[in-house]
C-alpha cells in the first residue's frame, strides 16, 4: 500500500512539474493528489503518526491527525490570504505607482540596480511574485525596447527571489518554515540576509558590464504624472501593516496569522474611510453605490485563489506521506548517506549537498512541496542553520530557469519571455548568484557557529 501511495504522490507530482505542458492548471493534480492520498489512507486503516521533535513517531488516531495537519496549513493559507488582500487594497488605490517616482534617471546601469534593489526590497515586504508584478509594469511603461526589457526583467526575478529569501514574509517557503517554527525571523534575517545581497548584487555586477546595458534608455521617464489620491498613504500604511506582523508574533507569540488579520483590519477600515470620502466628494451617496465600490470587497474578489488552492492541496499530500513516517524514514537514510560538509557544532546535520540539490530542484519542481517534504523530513531544532540555508536555496534556486518561480512565470507571461533565451541569457547569471550566495552562507554560518 506505501508503494501505491508512493506512486499517486510521484504522479501528481509530476503533473504539477509539467502545468505548462500539459496546460492543466496545478491546483487540480495537487487536490486530487491529497484527497486521494488520505482516502486510501482511511479505508486502509493504516497507521498514521504524529512527528515530534526530539521523541520521534507518536501514533495517532487518522482524523485527529488529519485534524492536526489541517490546522497548520490553515495558517499558512489565512496568512497568505491576508497579505494578498491587504496587496490589492494598496492597488486598488494605485499605490504602486507611488514607486515610479523613485525612476528619475535614464542611464540603463542606474536603471538595472535601481530595479534590482527596489526588486530585493519589495520582495522581502510583498512578496517576490507582487514585487516582480508592479516593477514590470513600471519597466514597460519607461523601457520601450523589447531587448532590452527582456534583460532587466530576468534581473528583476534574480533579485526578487533573493530579496523573498531572507524575509520570513518574502516567500511561501520561509512564511512555511517560520509559521512552522523551524525559524525565528531575527535568525533568518542575520543567517541569510547577506547571502540573498550576495546573490543578487553578483548577478547585477556582472550583468552591468554587458554591452545591453551601456548607454541611456530612448523612451523619456515619466516622472511627472500626477498620483491618485491616498496611493502614497496606502502604499506606505500597506508596507508598514506587513511589516507589523513579525513585531507582532515576536511581542505576543500568537501565530502569524493572527498579526496578519489585525494588519488587513486596519487596512481595510482607513480604505472603506478613504473610499467613503473619496464617493461623497463626487456625489455618490454612502448607500448601494459604496457597497459596489467597496476596496474590501473589490480586493477580496482578486485575490489568487487558485494559488491557495494549490497549497492546500500540496500541503496536505506531503502531510499524508508525513504521517506514515515514509518522510521521517528517508530522512534518516540521507543523513546517514551523504557526507556532511559543514561546521560539526550541532548533533543532527543535514548534508550541504542535499539543501543544494534541493536549491537546484526547485528550478525544476515546485519549492512549496520541496520544503513542506524538508519540513517533515528533518527533525532538528528551532534556527539550525541547515533551516536557513534551506530557505536560502529553495528560494533562490528557482532563478536559474524561467519556470522555477513564481516571479519567473509571471515574468515569462508578462514579457512573453522565451524559455530557453532566459535559459542562454539570464540562467547562467542566476546560478553564479546561486552559488556564490550558497558559499557566502557556508562562510557565514561557520563564523556564527565559531563564534557562539
Amino acid at each position: 500500500m506505501e508503494i501505491l501511495l508512493i506512486v499517486i504522490f510521484v504522479l501528481g507530482y509530476l503533473a504539477i512539474a509539467m502545468e505548462h505542458s500539459l496546460k492543466v492548471d496545478k491546483l487540480i493534480p495537487a487536490l486530487g493528489m491529497m484527497a486521494i492520498l488520505w482516502a486510501l489512507i482511511a479505508v486502509n486503516h493504516l497507521e498514521v503518526f504524529e512527528i515530534l521533535p526530539g521523541i520521534g513517531k507518536e501514533s495517532h488516531h487518522v482524523e485527529g491527525v488529519l485534524l492536526h495537519h489541517l490546522g497548520k496549513t490553515a495558517e499558512i493559507l489565512f496568512f497568505l490570504m491576508g497579505a494578498m488582500t491587504i496587496v490589492e487594497i494598496v492597488d486598488y488605490f494605485d499605490g504602486f505607482s507611488t514607486i515610479k517616482s523613485f525612476v528619475k534617471t535614464r542611464s540603463k546601469i542606474r536603471l538595472l540596480w535601481l530595479f534590482t534593489t527596489l526588486a530585493f526590497v519589495l520582495s522581502a515586504i510583498i512578496d517576490n511574485l507582487t514585487a516582480t508584478i508592479v516593477l514590470i509594469t513600471i519597466l514597460q511603461k519607461i523601457i520601450k525596447d523589447k531587448e532590452v526589457r527582456l534583460w532587466f526583467a530576468g534581473l528583476i526575478v534574480i533579485a526578487a527571489n533573493a530579496g523573498g529569501a531572507w524575509s520570513p514574509i518574502g516567500d511561501v517557503t520561509t512564511t512555511m518554515l517560520w509559521i512552522a517554527n523551524k525559524v525565528s525571523a531575527g535568525q533568518l534575517i542575520q543567517h541569510v540576509l547577506i547571502p540573498s545581497i550576495i546573490c543578487y548584487v553578483v548577478p547585477t555586477v556582472i550583468a552591468s558590464r554587458m554591452k545591453i546595458f551601456k548607454g541611456n534608455i530612448e523612451a523619456e521617464v515619466e516622472v511627472d504624472e500626477v498620483s491618485p489620491p491616498y496611493s502614497s498613504l496606502m502604499f506606505y500604511l500597506g508596507l508598514g501593516s506587513i511589516l507589523f506582523v513579525p513585531i507582532f508574533k515576536t511581542a505576543t507569540h500568537l501565530p502569524p496569522y493572527v498579526g496578519m488579520m489585525l494588519s488587513l483590519a486596519v487596512v481595510a477600515a482607513v480604505a472603506e474611510v478613504l473610499s467613503n470620502r473619496k464617493f461623497s466628494v463626487g456625489g455618490a451617496t454612502a448607500g448601494e453605490g459604496s457597497v459596489h465600490h467597496s476596496p474590501v470587497h473589490k480586493s477580496l474578489s482578486k485575490i489568487e485563489m487558485p494559488s491557495i488552492l494549490f497549497f492546500l492541496g500540496i500541503l496536505m499530500a506531503v502531510a499524508a506521506l508525513e504521517s506514515l513516517g515514509m518522510l521521517f524514514d528517508f530522512a534518516g537514510i540521507l543523513e546517514n548517506s551523504v557526507p556532511y560538509l559543514g561546521t560539526e557544532h550541532h548533533s543532527t546535520k543535514i548534508s550541504d549537498l542535499v539543501v543544494l540539490l534541493l536549491g537546484a530542484g526547485s528550478a525544476i519542481i515546485d519549492n512549496v512541496p520541496l520544503v513542506a517534504a524538508s519540513i517533515g523530513m528533518f527533525q532538528i531544532g528551532m534556527d539550525e542553520p541547515a533551516w536557513h540555508f534551506i530557505a536560502y536555496s529553495a528560494g533562490t534556486g528557482g532563478s536559474i530557469l524561467i519556470i522555477g518561480s513564481a516571479a519567473g512565470v509571471v515574468a515569462m507571461g508578462m514579457e512573453k519571455i522565451d524559455f530557453f533565451w532566459y535559459l542562454k541569457k539570464i540562467g547562467w547569471l542566476a546560478l553564479v548568484g546561486f552559488l556564490a550566495g550558497s558559499v557566502g552562507f557556508i562562510i557565514l554560518r561557520d563564523f556564527l557557529l565559531n563564534a557562539s
